[in-house]
């Protein structure tokens, strides 16, 4: 927990903690008043990480579409946002949030910004781990082909926008805006936090939301099978955004296929990993 910083940044930006610190992974948040009485939240990322792009991200997004960056200081990892309620996606109906985070995709999407990375880059270096470790992954033979062909043609096409990288249930919050709660059904009352953003395809936006809340679709409740839940959450997706479902698949694959050689460690979330890659296809 980066206590020294967060006391010298309450200092240097003239802030008062105003509730309790929230834990997040790789950074720490907390609420705090600014010497004018605007509610914020200061976020400060963990000693020893690298300062990212978010705010770069956040200052071109403007507040639309996602939180609003108040200031920033990457050399400390330090933001200053507009405070969000602590309201997020997790407990809607999971078709409901698919169409609710395919409304962002519009303001998210914004032509490329030079300061940021390149989806294509990080996708060659990621494919050429999975090619190196092709024989020791455990992912079907079959699936590691199509993602390394994928990546080959997807890598080829030059970026179009700025994507979020990371946008699933909880990061999207509700939001207040000149001090009055946004409305029920009002798709501005939902803002995106902590981008990861490159310079890439908003096709590729689509696996978080098919990967976050795994088990719901085995869950007594649910209806249909395991793969009915992933194809309707991906369709409802791509219908509401408007994008090409062809696409969209492909994306859907590498990043599940990636994800899984990344985590391989871990049993179960390589099985979900290839049952999401699997599903979109069958």
């Amino acid at each position: 927990m980066p206590l020294l910083a967060i006391r010298d940044l309450l200092a240097d930006w003239s802030l008062t903690p105003d509730g309790d610190p929230r834990q997040g992974s790789g950074s720490i948040v907390v609420p705090v008043t600014t010497a004018e009485g605007v509610p914020a939240a200061l976020k400060v990322g963990a000693a020893g990480e690298r300062p990212g792009h978010e705010h770069l991200a956040l200052q071109r997004w403007g507040g639309r579409g996602a939180v609003r960056l108040l200031r920033a200081d990457p050399g400390r990892r330090a933001l200053l946002l507009e405070r969000l309620e602590p309201e997020d996606l997790s407990e809607r109906w999971d078709v409901e949030a698919c169409e609710i985070v395919a409304s962002r995709y519009a303001d998210l999407h914004v032509p490329p910004m030079p300061q940021l990375r390149s989806q294509a880059t990080l996708l060659r270096r990621q494919a050429d781990e999975l090619a190196r470790d092709a024989h020791g992954v455990p992912v079907p033979r079959r699936l590691v082909e199509q993602t390394l062909a994928l990546v080959r043609d997807l890598v080829a096409d030059p970026p179009v926008a700025v994507v979020h990288g990371d946008l699933h249930y909880g990061h999207l919050l509700r939001g207040r805006r000149d001090g009055e709660r946004t409305g029920e059904h009002d798709e501005g009352a939902w803002l995106a936090i902590d981008p990861d953003p490159v310079n890439g395809d908003p096709h590729s936006e689509l696996e978080p939301m098919l990967r976050e809340r795994f088990d719901e679709y085995a869950a007594p409740w649910a209806a249909g099978s395991v793969r009915d839940g992933i194809r309707r959450r991906f369709h409802t997706l791509v219908d509401a955004a408007g994008l090409d479902e062809d696409r969209a698949r492909d994306w859907v694959v590498v990043r599940s296929v990636l994800s899984a050689h990344r985590e391989r460690a871990d049993r179960d979330r390589v099985t979900a990993r290839i049952t999401v890659a699997k599903a979109v296809q069958d």
